[in-house]
């Protein structure tokens, strides 16, 4: 083909490319080391002396001219493709502006608070303690002494220097026996800590313990404000029942079972199909109890209950896995706000 011929049609395909990858393409087949215009290079040998000089002038111009059009189209591709993304990526600065939504409080906060204002608009104090606790009043003092066999039923974090995470709110109404004389009514809300982890439990949860102690306390009057409890927390008279048990600040002592929330006692995967769910574990103070806080326990009798905020929360909101409580993932906590 004459040197003149192929320009053209090069030129013409140069003209045609829609893309860069296809420009590539021709470049490759005009100008690479197999390309058409370089075989016509190679092929200068050929010809007779006098007749080299000008066809490779020619076939020199032939390729200046391809490599400018070549240039010349992959510029205005990219500003082809530079101007499509700008058009798509285009913003209307004239709408309105996205408002934040706005925050709400952690749902075992709100929880608690819930609880709170139960126990408060009872006439019940609430009271707060140390969640680094001595051996003495996390165990001692509420009747388990060293070596214990009960002291198992706790997967204690121990620390240096005799101290200990506490494994539960009651030593905060060892301390508040200690220092105060009947009658005493005081829930006391706050953190524990168990080595404990899985779709029912963590290692860190939220405990409320109520101690009520003064003259004539019997297990009815416990009775009577547990199931108050429960029914003002749920808003509505859910079934309520007693199994006894074993506490070792307590005597007599007894689990707490509600009709579960989510099936109403007909039986589901989160009641493991008993129609039951516990809520919380209850008794009579021990009188050794009484005793080592220094109150007269031929005197005065109470009663001592405690339950899990987070799972009160779990069933309340009917989140089948604490876990979801602690993630920190905003899609889940925005639907409490």
């Amino acid at each position: 083909m004459d040197i003149d011929e192929l320009q053209a049609e090069a030129l013409a395909a140069v003209a045609d490319a829609a893309t860069e990858r296809g420009l590539e393409t021709l470049r490759v087949h005009y100008l690479g080391r197999r390309g058409r215009i370089t075989q016509e290079l190679k092929g200068l040998g050929r010809l007779a002396p006098a007749e080299r000089p000008t066809a490779g002038a020619r076939i020199n111009a032939a390729k200046g001219a391809l490599v400018a059009a070549i240039d010349a189209r992959a510029a205005a591709l990219a500003q082809g493709q530079l101007a499509e993304s700008l058009a798509a990526e285009a913003v209307d600065v004239t709408l309105p502006g996205r408002r934040q939504s706005g925050g709400s409080l952690h749902p075992v906060t709100q929880t608690l608070r819930r609880i709170e204002a139960i126990f408060v608009g009872a006439g019940y104090e609430v009271v707060t303690g140390p969640e680094v606790e001595d051996d003495y009043h996390n165990f001692e003092a509420l009747n388990l002494p060293p070596h214990h066999p009960a002291r198992a039923m706790w997967d204690t974090f121990y620390l240096e220097g005799g101290l200990l995470l506490r494994t539960h709110t009651s030593p905060v109404q060892a301390r508040v026996m200690e220092r105060s004389a009947p009658p005493i009514r005081i829930i006391c809300p706050g953190r524990v800590y168990r080595r404990d982890s899985d779709l029912t439990h963590t290692p860190m949860f939220h405990q409320v313990e109520g101690l009520v102690v003064d003259e004539g306390i019997g297990f009815a009057d416990l009775k009577g404000v547990v199931i108050g409890f429960v029914h003002r927390f749920y808003d509505r008279e859910v079934p309520v029942r007693f199994r006894p048990s074993y506490f070792p600040f307590t005597e007599p002592s007894a689990e707490v079972d509600a009709q579960c929330v989510h099936c109403e006692g007909v039986g589901c995967r989160v009641c493991g199909d008993t129609g039951w769910l516990e809520v919380m574990g209850c008794g009579m103070v021990h009188p050794n109890v009484l005793s080592m806080s220094g109150i007269d326990a031929g005197r005065y009798t109470g009663f001592a209950f405690g339950f899990g905020a987070d799972r009160l929360a779990s069933l309340y909101y009917e989140v089948g896995d604490l876990r979801l409580f602690f993630d920190n993932d905003v899609r889940f906590l925005a639907q409490f706000g």
